[in-house]
């Protein structure tokens, strides 16, 4: 199946795959410079784990083992079947490592059962035979490899992007002394805030990839086990995905037509909120007294995972302040930096030209050569960060910036957004917020997705022209104006119902007479383009808890405080600033009823109601600064 097959590429990806060499040469590459060798490793609690080791050719000389652990298939399988490229780019295929990777438990040729995310455990005692989790397994993997695998030279690597960056920052937690360096890319930390839901609130672009998560095989499989239920969606031909949601109706009617037998929809289905079930599968908590070097990537406009490259860096450097921790974050969507299209742009807009190029050959190989070789000088600032305004690099002593005020954006009549000068307290914005015509998340129309990408960037003039979205705008830059670090929605709002969502976006509104761009259609005008930077969403019953939600009163001024992510983006002189506030972004997010119900997953039809939302002026939105730059690296073209 055509549709299937493009599905499971685009979730698959080898994530290593330069455009520098071709397909046909890293084979061949392959094939001539390494050995391939299979093995089934035994885990403390006697599971077999299905691990492929790639070791170079040349034996005059030892080499640092380099490891992916992944639920998307090592493939391929087979002794004489060779990857097209190892490690995480091709540079670092040429210089020197035993590449080495493993199916996770559970998962394709492996043993075990598959657990989403599993919790980890305290201890990691190898005499315990039965206290498993990612990271003893981990331990236990790098264990034989340094016996069994004769010349290596006693240091270990992890890298992952993704689930597989999870496991990266997995291997973190009481890790074995012989992991040296690991570097999580867009790892996920905690599935209540990445991927599948942001602040709680369900992304139903992700619909159809529950299909990948939530069975458990039957044996060792090669190939995927999982398509039946793949192709109850992408067997259709759907050329509206906005539409297509829409018609679904309540999420229940997923759970019947689609998911109804599948094991992870259901856990998410019963645990609506941030219970002990999903509290033990954050990673974040167990990150303390990290002695390996880090390394965590991340890009700025990433839909799936934007939480957890932030928050594993945050965490690590407050818990492990001794930890060699140095973060990365690019001008790409997921996992782009690990395959190198020349043309950097996300949706309508360019960033430069190389720029993974640039990242793979002197950030992370510098990164893996040092502290896996001591090759080179640990040249590497503690946060490598694009600026998407600017569209240059760079380098900071500290992440986010500290000592430095922050910007606060009020709001005002007319739609107008003041900076550091409050505006009336008493005044009130409204809007009629109806989840039966949510909001689209993009100005194009869009088939049934694997979680979109392209609107990280994208124009949002469409919503600007909706009643149902409240727009305020500053005036024109009179010089550049730098907004860095975090980002703090502080609303006041009143409800006449008892639950909404809450929708904030920061935007860049580009001159009138700003020049169109080669690369983009004809219909696409750049001239007034409000550009979407950064965004969050919050869901308006988990503001005192997310473990214990609660109904708002109506009519009731009520606290919303909630955190976007980062921000590194410089608004060009002639310039604007705009926040856009409202309360669905559809078929991204889920539909709040706007009734409060205990489990969205099962709301009624009846249960989805208008509601009328209203923003106090004394809501604030406050944003850190950018402190001096240590350095710059232009990639934008001239």
């Amino acid at each position: 199946m055509k549709q299937f097959s493009y599905f499971l590429a685009l979730l698959l990806l080898p994530f290593g795959v330069s455009a520098s060499f071709t397909p046909q040469q890293d084979s061949a590459y392959v094939r001539e410079n390494f050995t391939k060798m299979e093995y089934q490793i035994p885990m403390r609690d006697g599971v077999k784990l299905f691990t492929i080791v790639y070791m170079p050719k040349d034996q005059s000389k030892k080499y640092p083992f380099l490891m992916q652990r992944t639920c998307y298939s090592v493939a391929p399988y087979g002794p004489e079947n060779y990857r097209r490229s190892l490690g995480p780019s091709p540079y670092l295929m040429r210089e020197g490592y035993i590449f080495v990777y493993q199916d996770v438990r559970g998962r394709y040729m492996s043993e075990g059962t598959f657990d989403n995310m599993r919790p980890q455990i305290p201890g990691n005692n190898p005499k315990n035979k039965t206290d498993i989790d990612e990271s003893s397994d981990t331990f236990d993997t790098i264990e034989w490899l340094l016996k069994n695998i004769k010349g290596n030279n006693g240091r270990v690597g992890v890298w992952g992007i993704s689930y597989p960056g999870h496991y990266a920052a997995a291997a973190l937690v009481e890790a074995h002394p012989a992991l040296k360096a690991s570097s999580p890319q867009a790892p996920i930390a905690d599935f209540f805030f990445d991927d599948f839901h942001h602040n709680g609130a369900y992304l139903q672009s992700y619909t159809a990839a529950f299909a990948v998560f939530g069975y458990q095989k039957e044996g060792p499989q090669t190939e995927a086990w999982y398509r039946e239920e793949i192709s109850r969606l992408y067997g259709q031909k759907i050329a509206d995905g906005y539409t297509w949601h829409l018609n679904q109706g309540p999420l229940k009617n997923i759970t019947e037509k689609y998911h109804y037998d599948n094991f992870f929809w259901q856990q998410v289905v019963e645990h609506p909120n941030y219970d002990e079930f999903w509290q033990k599968r954050d990673l974040l908590p167990h990150l303390k007294n990290v002695n390996t070097a880090v390394m965590t990537v991340g890009g700025w406009f990433d839909a799936e995972d934007l939480y957890g490259p932030l928050n594993i860096y945050k965490t690590i450097e407050k818990g492990s302040p001794a930890a060699k921790n140095t973060l990365v974050m690019g001008p790409w969507s997921h996992g782009d930096w690990a395959r190198e299209r020349g043309f950097q742009a996300i949706n309508h807009i360019y960033f430069g030209d190389s720029i993974s190029t640039f990242y793979q050959k002197n950030i992370e190989k510098t990164f893996f050569n040092y502290y896996l070789k001591s090759e080179g000088e640990n040249t590497l600032p503690e946060a490598y960060m694009f600026d998407t305004g600017t569209k240059k690099w760079h380098t900071f002593d500290t992440w986010p910036p500290k000592d430095i005020p922050a910007t606060k954006f009020y709001f005002g009549q007319n739609g107008t957004l003041s900076i550091n000068e409050p505006t009336d307290a008493n005044a009130r914005f409204d809007y009629l917020s109806d989840p039966n015509k949510p909001v689209p998340y993009t100005s194009e129309t869009e088939g049934l997705t694997f979680t979109p990408r392209r609107f990280m960037t994208d124009d949002q003039r469409h919503a600007s022209k909706r009643p149902d979205v409240l727009t305020f705008v500053s005036e024109a830059m009179e010089e550049d104006f730098v907004l860095a670090g975090e980002i703090m929605a502080k609303l006041k709002v009143v409800l006449s119902s008892t639950d909404a969502d809450f929708i904030v976006k920061v935007i860049d509104v580009y001159p009138e007479d700003h020049p169109a761009y080669a690369h983009n259609p004809a219909n696409v005008q750049m001239g007034g383009y409000q550009q979407l930077v950064r965004h969050e969403v919050f869901r308006g019953r988990f503001r005192n808890s997310f473990a214990k939600p609660e109904p708002f009163t109506p009519n009731e001024v009520t606290e919303v405080d909630f955190a976007l992510q980062d921000i590194l983006h410089t608004f060009k002189k002639g310039h604007k600033v705009m926040i856009q506030i409202h309360s669905t972004w559809f078929p991204y997010i889920d539909r709040n009823p706007q009734k409060y119900v205990d489990n969205i997953y099962k709301a009624n039809e009846e249960d989805f109601i208008k509601a009328t939302i209203t923003l106090m002026g004394s809501s604030v939105i406050e944003v850190g600064k950018n402190p001096p730059l240590q350095g710059t690296i232009n990639m934008e073209k001239k």
